[in-house]
Parts: structure tokens; C-alpha cells; sequence
């Protein structure tokens, strides 16, 4: 895989870059380690234009639109000394205008060149919008539901974060050597171990292990930068005790020394002036010390770099080669993407905003991002099968009201009207074919006043009695948009407002109730998991949620989702995840003095790896290719999967292992391979996964990585608990 940081390009570029340097003044310097522009936590859009004269602005987040961006561009252009333009960059995490489902849905289809589709018609669009760089994508390990920015990366397992990381990048910058025309920068972010707050709180603390560092959060950010990530985001929360955006063995030590990167870091937004209420710096002058020695190349946002750095070096606190390897990486970035020359761009090309190409991409990953968890055989409800019949409709997510709400958060620009709403997805799909009644019910949320919860308690009443008369109940229910993300950690997962109660009147019907999830998290869904004819989450999907729904419901499409994150049975049980260390008293239900609680089941309600079809897959002659290897080998799995079922649709082979004795206690199981294989009804076809010694390697108690000698098992199975294909290996 060609990898962008280390082409020839690059090299052109920082020799470019270095002449560039040997020309700036240190204002103008600083200058380019300063980012501006609208608050991502108002609409206070400021260009700063007092600063062009100085040089002093390097780059702009969230500036919206080619024309905005060109006319910025021009006046820095006229003003300053130097011919260095800004880099203009936005948070453009799941879809720039077209909406795609959010990362987190993503990683639900497990197929990483779906991502990378995404990412490519994302890159596009807000490429043509002036756009150089995205703040994206979030490769943090999220094993706690509860934390909010959960549904901006691709879930609790290491392994599966890893392949959606390099397919991210590769969809933001492209496959090449070089970076242009319709492609972005990433970034990675949140660098590192953001996903690990303590109670899955945003910006809290996260303490944890030098091994679950290494073992367990770093490996995605390697992957990235194998891939050619050219950016990286610090985080917020302290790590160990020492915050992220000024902790210089993380930063520097890890990031550049170990993991080869060669690009620049960015701060999170206030990361760096936020060192102060940590404690960890006396004053903003000081944090801009810690930060930046640290390796923090750029701060988001604001003037703390140009006011300070100046005054530190004439201290001797930092030095001018800090500074100049640092707007060096900056620079060379610039030249790298052809901004130095073309730094304007073409007005006309945001024709391709919800371009039928992209619309399609939002399509297809909606329709493999859901995952059905309950069938009794309900779906799908053909049109031909539902002929002459009625269907009623009801949630506070399955009209035009709702339909926002399905773009999840962190939508960017992305735009309601130009969504699809699960009702007029349904309509489309069965047309005359049978009645659709659409009802609100409740909503997702509920005022405090007593009269506010009469009138909801109202309409739920209203909606079952009418409901009651229909022959097929389909419920939309979950959160709303602004419901996940940052800032919105949530301490009870259960559904908010009247939902509960609407989905408790709907069942009481007695007629078949489908549950549809639009969540950007998982919630608890253990009341109604029993009692509903069929559920299936369908996240937040995006601009094109109601054709990919009702695509799904009507069997044009056989659900191809499984799940990312273990489903908890209740919020107390978590964080859970399934490959957690074992224990000297593993929870196996066989006595009252295990790891578990009293009052909740051990297993999740769904585990990891989970997800139905409306056809089943026989897997055959499975076989390993040797029963040893040695540190530095590989071993392959071989198999034939069979679609033995009346309906087209896709497997997902899941390959795991556990490593029996170690020198450190190790996971019950890992997730070390898995392939997505569509077939039609009756078809067959071999695969293989390859399984090398490398991928085995743990950081041992003196932090060393090894392969370990000893006995494993490997498990080739449809989700993490399925045993019936077991097999033992060595390595020697």
C-alpha cells in the first residue's frame, strides 16, 4: 500500500518547504502553528483579518463553503509578506453535506472498503467546498456506551478498529503517493486513549496500564500511520496523570520515535489552554510551554502560540529548532496537497453535493450498517406479502419530524432536506400495495411540567388504539441527533421520554411489533427484546436512512450487519466487553464467587460480532494449513461458506483465538482476522485467513513486545461466543 507521508512527493515537498522556512520571520512562524475561525461551540465565525498583515494565521476550522473559503483566502493572500496560504479544515466526521451513517454504524457492515467509500465521497465533497483537511477519523477504542463520542469510532475491539482506521484514511487522502484534486488530510484523533474516561465521562481521566496502551488503544494509530495518516489530534483528558496535549513521552516519544509519525499534531480544541484548570500548568503561558515542547505542533484555536512562543525561546524554555521542525511539518503539508499553488478552488464543483454517486454510497452502508438482533420469521415484509394489508407506523423517529435525527451527530452541513425519512421510504417501497398510517406517538424526549407528560402520555394513548387496528406494527424509536457526541455522556442507556411506555402500549396490542433502534450508542433493550415480533437497530443511517430501511424491511436486501460493541443487558452492567483478561474466578455461572454481579446476567444481551440474516450459512471443511509455527510464522485458515438459505445475502467470518498461558493474564478471546462474503442463495465460496505469529505479539511486564511460545485456541465462528468450530494451534 503506498503510503503518503513516505513517497517521493514528500520528500519534494519539505525540500520546498525547507526554503519557504529559511524566508519567515518568527511571527510569521508562529504564525502558521495558530489555527482560527468559527467556534465549533458558537456560530462566532472570525477570519482574524487584523492578523494577515503579520502573517499570523496558519489555519481556519470550520469555514464553511468554496466561496467563503476563496475570499478568505484572497485577502490573507493580499495582506501578508509571504505568498503561504491557510489550511482550511472541519470536522466533516461521517459526511461534509451528503450524510453517511456515523462511524460507529460503519464499523457494523464490517467491511472496511465501505468506510473507505464514505470517506472518498466525503473528502470530495468537502474538497470542493475549500476544505484541505478533516478533523477525522476517531480511531478511539470505546468499550463504555455511556461516553457520547462512542458513535465516532468504530467500537470496542482493537483489531476491527485498526482495518476501519487504514480504510478511513485511504478514503480521506486516496491510495496514491501524492494528494490532490477531491482528496483531504486526516487526522487522528483523540491521541490517545480518549475512549478510556473514567465512567465513559467526556474529558475525564483515563488511567490505565502501560500495556493497555500499548496492546490495546495504540494499534489503530498505528495503522493509520502505516496507512499515511498526515495529522493527528491530542486529546483532552489526562493520561496517567499527565494530560494528553502536554505529555511529551506520548507525544514525542511514542508517536514520532515509535510509531514512525511524520506529519504534525493539533491540538483538540482548548486542549492546550485547558492545562491550567488540569492543574498541570500555572498560567496559559506555561501550558503553551508543557504543549507544545511536549510535541503539540498546532493549537486549536486561537493566538496563545503567537503571543507566547516568541517570549519562551528568547527564555531559552523553547528552543528555535522546536519551532522550526514544527512549522516545517506544517509547511510541507501545504506544498504536499497543492495548496502553495492552486490555493483557491473552483466554485462551480459543489454540484456533486448529494450527487446521485454519493447518495447511492449512503444507500448501500446504510442498508449493510444495520444490524437485525430478533426475527420470528415477520421480516421481510415483502410487498407482495403485505399485499391489501395495513401497516401502522409509529415513533417519534418515523416521520418528516424525525428525519434529522437520523443524520446522527457531527453531521457537518449535512441537511434535512435532502434526508429520507423511514416513512416515505416505506411508501415508496410498497406504493399502493398496502396502507401505511404514520403516528408520532410520543416524542423522543419529554418536558418536566405535568401537563407536557398528560399530553404525552396522551398521544401515546392515541397512537396504540389506532395502531391496534393495523395487521403490522413497525416502531421508531431511539435518540435524537444531538442525543450523542461530544459532550453528551449519558449515565442511564434505557429510552428516554414516553418511548418505553409507547413500546409497552404498541406490544399490549397484540399485534407483531418491528422495533427499529435509530441510536447513535447502544441502549437497553432488554424489556422488549422477548416480546417484539423482530428488532433490529438501524443507528443513525444518514441522508439516505428511509430507502436503505425500507430496503432492508422489504427483503430487497438481506441484513448484513453484526455488532461492534457488546450489547449490555442493563447500564449498570457496564463497561462490557468480550475480550476483557480473565480471572482467577471467571464468571461461569457455576457458583455464587465469580467476577460477576448478583443481579444481572454474566453475558451481554447480544455479544460482539452479533447479527441475523434473512439467510442462514453453513460453514465447511474448515482447516488450518499446520498445527505449529514457529514466532516468526504465519498459519492459514481455510473454509467453505455456503449460503444454505432461500435469500441472497452476506456472512461475516470471524476468526478468534485466545492465548491459553501467557506471562501476563491475557484476553478470553481476540478478534484476529474476518472477511464479509456476499452469496447468493445456494452459492458457495473458499476463503482463507491468514493468522500471523506477529499478530499474537503482546507487551510483556518488562513492556517488551513478543511472541510468546505456548498453546492457543482459534475459533472460526459468526459472532464471539460460537464454539462449534474449535481448533488448537502452538506456537514453537
Amino acid at each position: 500500500m503506498a503510503n503518503l507521508m513516505n513517497s517521493p512527493a514528500y520528500e519534494a515537498a519539505r525540500k520546498k518547504a525547507e526554503a519557504m522556512l529559511a524566508t519567515m520571520t518568527l511571527t510569521e512562524k508562529t504564525g502558521q502553528l495558530s489555527q482560527f475561525g468559527t467556534s465549533i461551540y458558537s456560530d462566532d465565525e472570525q477570519t482574524f483579518d487584523d492578523h494577515f498583515a503579520e502573517g499570523k494565521v496558519g489555519s481556519y476550522l470550520t469555514i464553511k463553503g468554496a466561496a467563503r473559503t476563496n475570499s478568505i483566502q484572497r485577502a490573507l493572500m493580499k495582506a501578508t509578506r509571504l505568498p503561504i496560504p491557510a489550511l482550511f479544515a472541519d470536522d466533516v466526521i461521517h459526511g461534509y453535506r451528503t450524510t453517511f451513517p456515523t462511524p460507529l454504524a460503519q464499523s457494523c457492515t464490517w467491511n472496511p472498503e465501505m468506510t473507505r467509500l464514505c470517506n472518498e465521497a466525503a473528502a470530495k465533497e468537502a474538497y470542493r467546498a475549500g476544505l484541505k483537511w478533516t478533523f477525522s477519523p476517531m480511531v478511539d477504542i470505546a468499550r463504555d456506551p455511556r461516553w457520547g463520542r462512542i458513535m465516532e469510532g468504530y467500537g470496542e475491539d482493537t483489531y476491527l478498529c485498526s482495518r476501519f482506521s487504514e480504510a478511513a484514511v485511504r478514503g480521506y487522502q486516496g491510495d496514491g503517493e501524492t494528494i490532490g484534486k477531491d482528496h483531504v488530510y486526516a487526522c487522528m484523533k483523540h491521541y490517545i486513549a480518549y475512549g478510556a474516561c473514567i465512567g465513559g465521562r467526556d474529558y475525564n481521566t483515563a488511567d490505565l496500564s502501560l500495556q493497555t496502551l500499548y496492546d490495546v488503544y495504540l494499534p489503530p494509530f498505528q495503522a493509520g500511520i502505516d496507512a499515511g495518516a498526515a495529522t493527528v489530534m491530542s486529546a483532552f483528558e489526562d493520561v496517567n496523570g499527565v494530560p494528553a496535549t502536554g505529555n511529551r513521552y506520548l507525544l514525542t516519544d511514542v508517536l514520532r520515535d515509535q510509531l514512525g509519525f511524520k506529519g504534525f499534531v493539533v491540538s483538540d480544541a482548548g486542549a492546550v489552554t485547558e492545562l491550567v484548570p488540569h492543574g498541570f500548568a500555572e498560567d496559559i503561558k506555561e501550558a503553551v510551554r508543557l504543549a507544545f515542547g511536549a510535541g503539540c505542533d498546532m493549537i486549536m484555536a486561537g493566538d496563545p502560540y503567537n503571543e507566547y512562543l516568541p517570549a519562551l525561546i528568547e527564555e531559552g524554555r523553547i528552543t528555535m529548532e522546536q519551532v522550526d521542525r514544527s512549522v516545517l511539518a506544517v509547511l510541507t503539508l501545504k506544498y504536499l496537497c497543492g495548496l502553495m499553488d492552486e490555493p483557491l478552488v473552483d466554485e462551480s464543483g459543489e454540484d456533486c453535493f448529494f450527487s446521485d454517486a454519493h447518495m447511492d454510497i449512503a444507500r448501500r452502508a446504510g442498508r449493510e450498517a444495520a444490524v437485525l438482533l430478533e426475527n420470528n420469521g415477520i421480516l421481510p415484509l415483502t410487498p407482495a406479502a403485505m399485499a391489501g394489508k395495513k401497516i401502522a407506523l409509529v415513533g417519534p423517529l418515523a416521520g418528516e419530524e424525525g428525519k434529522g435525527h437520523l443524520l446522527g451527530g457531527w453531521a457537518c452541513l449535512c441537511d434535512p432536506a435532502h434526508t429520507v425519512s423511514i416513512e416515505e421510504g416505506m411508501r415508496k417501497a410498497f406504493g399502493d400495495t398496502c396502507d401505511i398510517l404514520t403516528l408520532r406517538g410520543c416524542g423522543v424526549t419529554c418536558g418536566n411540567s405535568e401537563e407536557e407528560k398528560a399530553a404525552e402520555r396522551e398521544q401515546v394513548r392515541q397512537a396504540s388504539e389506532a395502531a391496534a387496528d393495523y395487521d403490522v406494527i413497525v416502531a421508531v424509536v431511539g435518540e435524537e441527533a444531538g442525543m450523542s457526541g461530544e459532550a453528551n455522556s449519558r449515565s442511564d442507556l434505557t429510552l428516554t421520554g414516553c418511548q418505553g411506555q409507547l413500546l409497552e402500549a404498541l406490544i399490549a396490542t397484540g399485534k407483531p411489533v418491528v422495533l427499529l433502534v435509530s441510536a447513535g450508542r447502544p441502549l437497553i433493550l432488554t424489556p422488549y427484546k422477548d416480546r417484539v415480533a423482530a428488532l433490529m437497530l438501524i443507528w443513525q443511517m444518514g441522508s439516505e436512512a428511509g430507502d436503505a430501511v425500507a430496503d432492508l424491511l422489504t427483503g430487497v436486501v438481506s441484513p448484513s450487519g453484526h455488532l461492534t460493541t457488546s450489547q449490555p443487558v442493563c447500564t449498570g452492567q457496564v463497561p462490557i466487553y468480550y475480550n476483557h483478561a480473565n480471572t482467577g474466578r471467571p464468571a461461569l455461572g457455576r457458583w455464587p464467587f465469580e467476577a460477576k454481579y448478583r443481579d444481572c446476567q454474566i453475558a451481554p444481551l447480544y455479544p460482539f460480532g452479533y447479527g441475523l440474516s434473512y439467510t442462514s450459512f453453513a460453514y465447511e471443511d474448515i482447516r488450518l494449513s499446520a498445527t505449529e509455527m514457529p514466532q516468526d510464522g504465519e498459519i492459514t485458515v481455510t473454509l467453505t461458506v455456503r449460503n444454505v438459505g432461500n435469500h441472497d445475502g452476506a456472512a461475516v467470518v470471524q476468526l478468534y483465538i485466545r492465548d491459553l498461558v501467557g506471562s501476563t493474564v491475557r484476553p478470553v478471546k481476540e478478534l484476529k482476522g474476518f472477511e464479509k462474503v456476499f452469496l447468493q442463495a445456494g452459492e458457495s465460496r473458499e476463503l482463507t485467513l491468514s493468522l500471523p505469529a506477529s499478530s499474537l505479539a503482546f507487551h510483556d511486564p518488562g513492556m517488551n513486545l513478543i511472541v510468546e511460545p505456548g498453546k492457543f485456541k482459534l475459533w472460526v465462528g459468526e459472532d464471539c461466543t460460537d464454539e462449534r468450530f474449535a481448533f488448537d494451534f502452538e506456537v514453537i
